[in-house]
């Protein structure tokens, strides 16, 4: 089951799931609209709206548009049973073991399992998430997995999904039949279990818009961050928190610049960033500029800038063109 919830994490939705079509068995959205999108753009494979309905509406069409649903508590439970078609209806019944954001508590998982059964719900898929799967081995994992053990025993054999991307890449040791790769799909690395065949889908880049010669001892950018330690030669390069990237990368952060890594210096702009290219003697206006992609891992990026690359992908504004390209 591909997540393309988030415009696909800020990748295109519609154009994502078009290219995944072939490959997976299911998508799965954070709600309704997003799923009405892929609908109407001609996706026919099963969508599992991961939030479920959040009132009567939701559930009419979820029923319109022959979607799967999560049940994550009790209150949305008349909702299906007033408004879908249990014979034709999946529905994906999430536990809450641990991670206390949503879910059916463990006590009343049997009572909500029956009560789905006897209102004629025969494919229930039982559910949960994992707060720390980047570290298999801490104590908030174990004992996740432990609970869902204990609910996989307390059940009558039922289809169970529980790994997301940092499961999958960590090898999890966790019973189930459907996996939910979301992050990894688009490149996304886990710096505890990096894995070497993961590529960026999303490069972002640009060009050398101008060149500044500045002597020792001056400052570059808003509140002169950076000052320069010798003679320096600095790109301005026209893409900033305006466009998505981060307004809190540090200096030094990795920029790549026509085949070599420079340091960005001097704080991000609202429409421009400034790099040192003293080192790279072949740069100039119109060079080829990657924030990031296939040199520069968002990751890696992501923490100069302390944050997540997953913060980064959906940040993305509108201003940059996008290009999809057909490998």
């Amino acid at each position: 089951m591909a997540c393309v919830k988030a415009d696909a994490y800020g990748h295109g939705a519609i154009p994502c799931a078009k290219t995944l079509s072939p490959w997976v068995d299911a998508f799965a959205v954070a709600h309704v609209e997003e799923a009405e999108n892929l609908r109407e753009a001609g996706i026919e494979q099963p969508i599992l709206v991961l939030e479920g309905p959040f009132d009567v509406a939701d559930a009419q069409k979820i029923e319109e548009l022959a979607l799967w649903t999560a049940v994550h508590s009790e209150h949305q439970l008349p909702w299906l049973v007033e408004h879908l078609t249990p014979a034709t209806s999946n529905v994906w019944l999430k536990l809450d073991t641990g991670m206390h954001r949503l879910g059916i508590g463990a006590e009343a998982l049997p009572v909500v399992w029956s009560q789905l059964t006897e209102a004629g719900f025969q494919d229930t898929v039982l559910m949960t998430h994992l707060a720390f799967a980047e570290q298999g081995d801490s104590a908030l994992t174990q004992y996740q997995k432990s609970q869902w053990r204990a609910a996989l025993e307390a059940l009558p054999s039922p289809t169970a999904s529980a790994l997301n991307s940092a499961a999958i890449v960590g090898e999890l040791p966790m019973s189930g039949d459907w996996v939910r790769p979301g992050y990894m799909l688009y490149g996304g690395q886990s710096c505890t279990h990096p894995v070497t065949d993961l590529r960026p889908v999303m490069t972002l880049s640009s060009e050398i818009m101008a060149i500044r010669h500045i002597p020792q001892g001056d400052s570059v950018g808003y509140g002169g961050r950076w000052i320069a330690p010798r003679p320096s030669h600095i790109a301005t390069v026209p893409v900033g928190y305006g466009d998505g990237y981060p307004r809190h990368a540090t200096n030094g952060a990795p920029v790549w610049v026509d085949g070599y890594e420079c340091p960005l210096v001097g704080r991000v702009s609202m429409d421009m960033v400034t790099v040192d290219i003293t080192d790279h003697p072949n740069a100039t206006i119109g060079s080829a500029v990657e924030l990031w992609g296939e040199h520069i891992s968002i990751d890696r990026l992501a923490q100069a800038a302390d944050t997540i690359g997953y913060t980064l992908m959906t940040q993305i504004s509108s201003r940059p063109a996008r290009r999809w390209i057909d490998h």
